[in-house]
């Protein structure tokens, strides 16, 4: 029996899961998403909001599974100076 997860090259939050209040570079932040997720680490990924907008570029420090729950620790990148849609 094979374990169910889901593969994601971007980092969506919303508020309740983890979405910082505020971006700012270097800061460290915690969220965590139902289910198993497979998440590049140590290379920046995009972080978007609910609504699929960028706003920022993250690094993924650390990734636990534990259960059926996906816990993060990242580091912010870069903020964008535009923000723009991923998602039409």
């Amino acid at each position: 029996m094979g374990m169910p997860c889901e593969v994601n090259s971007i980092l969506k939050l919303k508020p309740s899961q983890g979405y910082p209040e505020q971006l700012k570079v270097g800061a460290k932040h915690q969220a965590a998403k139902e289910g198993y997720r497979i998440i590049p680490v140590d290379v920046p990924i995009s972080l978007v909001n609910e609504n699929w907008i960028a706003y920022a570029d993250v690094i993924i420090r650390k990734l636990t599974w534990e259960n059926n729950q996906t816990s993060i620790v990242f580091e912010i990148d870069r903020v964008y100076d535009q923000l723009f849609s991923v998602k039409i």
